[in-house]
């Protein structure tokens, strides 16, 4: 049993890792809006986490943070506002980048885990979808102004403005359409895959 579940938990991280650099080297799971984009890498680590809890989770978003960390090099689809921090402060870009997505990862696992034993895997999933997604921007964005906020760079994007105005007029459409994605496609196929009995379904779902 110890090896299938070795065996499954290396085939799902392979595969989310694949879609990951898929995601990130073409153009199919980036959409750039002016100095952000929309990106669908949360939904392979939203799936990591689903199916394999913190760990799945914290590896899928490293390797998520690894790759955006790397877009900032023009590596794969490239980052116009990775570019600059890069030459203000590379670690700062590094940590900015990777940091935020292993941590999202991670925290969505714990999240999926508890909400599994109280609402079940299916509504379960849907909310992990939503969450990796929401904690992807938030951490992002905090760590944006944490680390480069008194720089001119940012300071020029903030405008004077309110620190959590500038935060959700910068996110803006972008944050609302990957929330949805991420929740819908994380949900639906985090439901087929506890229905095809690909992950293990609690006794009580299985009665229903």
């Amino acid at each position: 049993m110890k090896d299938k579940l070795n065996a499954r938990s290396i085939a799902i991280l392979g595969l989310m890792t694949a879609l990951l650099m898929v995601f990130s080297f073409t153009p199919i799971g980036t959409i750039p809006i002016g100095p952000l984009s929309i990106t669908l890498n949360t939904i392979p680590v939203a799936i990591a986490a689903i199916a394999l809890g913190p760990m799945g989770g914290l590896i899928a978003g490293s390797v998520f943070g690894f790759l955006s960390f790397l877009q900032c090099f023009g590596i794969g689809v490239p980052s116009g506002m990775g570019a600059i921090l890069l030459s203000i402060q590379p670690f700062f870009a590094f940590v900015q980048r990777f940091v935020p997505r292993a941590l999202d990862g991670f925290l969505v696992g714990l999240i999926f885990r508890f909400l599994d034993d109280k609402i079940g895997s299916s509504r379960a999933s849907f909310v992990a979808g939503f969450c990796t997604a929401f904690l992807n921007t938030l951490l992002f964005m905090s760590a944006l102004v944490l680390l480069f906020g008194h720089t001119e760079y940012v300071q020029n994007l903030i405008g004077g403005r309110n620190i959590l105005l500038f935060v959700c007029a910068f996110v803006g459409v972008n944050a609302v359409v990957e929330m949805i994605s991420s929740t819908l496609i994380a949900g639906l196929l985090g439901t087929a895959l506890f229905r095809a009995k690909v992950l293990p379904v609690k006794t009580d779902e299985r009665r229903d």
